[in-house]
């Protein structure tokens, strides 16, 4: 499954300091699980976290889904050895927070290779000003980078902007990355609802991220995933209408051109680049939910 294709409709966080949910996350239907070290443990449990995140991968049983290591800021006490430890178990990614610009991401770069993961990728998080505003040089700053996450908790903080329903307050910030993430082929999962009981208001902003553009939501709680993946998945409809799309441009007589009429609407060329990845994406969800 190519990178671009890989489903990512639902990013569960888990904290690394409690080993039983840990152990309920091989049965939760996420897309990707994130243990996390930073923001979810006391500084008195980092190590015992630490431990805990690399037996969990050293034992596995996770399927498919995604596996990503949050670090503690490289900056921290913790974090150089959060990396080199999440190194060793060769997690798919490790999620780097407040990235401010590209240098900790090549500082985090060089010691994965230094311990041998050179196929872990890099996520970073995307939750201070300076870094939103350094977004393009972020996304262009190594290959290894696959996903921006938005710390949107954080973003709202820092720039003191209130949580409002329908986000205005942080729209330039997640439009900032966004842009960002899409000029550079990076995936980009918008940030967390924090009233995991507030169902109306969850589906709310799990659609107005996917009309902004985001791939898929991180959640706090296992609760949010089901209805989040129903969200960010192509509708049965929508598949149809994209495979007529990639049907009416693949026949002879319309070889080389650049707009076809599909159930009496005009669609153009890049209708037919969106209808693919529609039908990739709905594929790869597929296989991921088969397995």
């Amino acid at each position: 499954m190519s990178h671009q294709a890989r489903p990512r409709r639902s990013v569960l966080y888990m904290p690394g300091s409690n080993a039983r949910a840990m152990e309920k996350a091989r049965t939760i239907p996420a897309d990707a699980l994130i243990l996390d070290l930073e923001d979810a443990v006391a500084p008195d449990a980092k190590a015992v976290a630490r431990d805990q995140v690399c037996a969990a991968l050293r034992e596995g049983g996770f399927g498919k889904r995604e596996m990503i290591v949050r670090v503690n800021a490289l900056d921290t006490p913790w974090g150089l050895d959060d990396l080199a430890a999440a190194a060793a178990v060769k997690p798919d990614a490790v999620l780097i927070p407040k990235v401010s610009s590209p240098a900790v991401l090549h500082q985090a770069e060089a010691i994965l290779d230094l311990h041998g993961a050179g196929a872990t990728a890099l996520w970073a998080m995307m939750e201070t000003p300076l870094g939103i505003l350094h977004a393009e040089a972020i996304a262009g700053a190594t290959k290894r980078l696959a996903v921006f996450i938005m710390g949107t908790n954080d973003i709202a903080k820092e720039v003191r902007a209130a949580h409002t329903p329908m986000r205005l307050p942080m729209i330039t910030s997640l439009g900032l990355c966004l842009l960002a993430a899409r000029a550079f082929g990076v995936g980009i999962i918008d940030g967390v609802y924090n009233d995991f009981k507030d169902e109306a208001g969850f589906a709310a902003i799990c659609r107005q991220g996917l009309e902004l553009g985001m791939d898929g939501k991180t959640l706090i709680h296992p609760s949010q995933v089901m209805p989040c993946n129903e969200i960010f998945s192509p509708s049965a409809t929508e598949v149809d209408m994209a495979r007529k799309i990639i049907a009416e441009f693949a026949k002879p007589e319309n070889a080389g051109k650049g707009v076809v009429t599909v159930e009496g609407r005009m669609t153009e060329l890049l209708h037919a680049e969106m209808a693919k990845r529609t039908v990739a994406i709905y594929e790869a969800i597929r296989e991921l939910e088969a397995a």
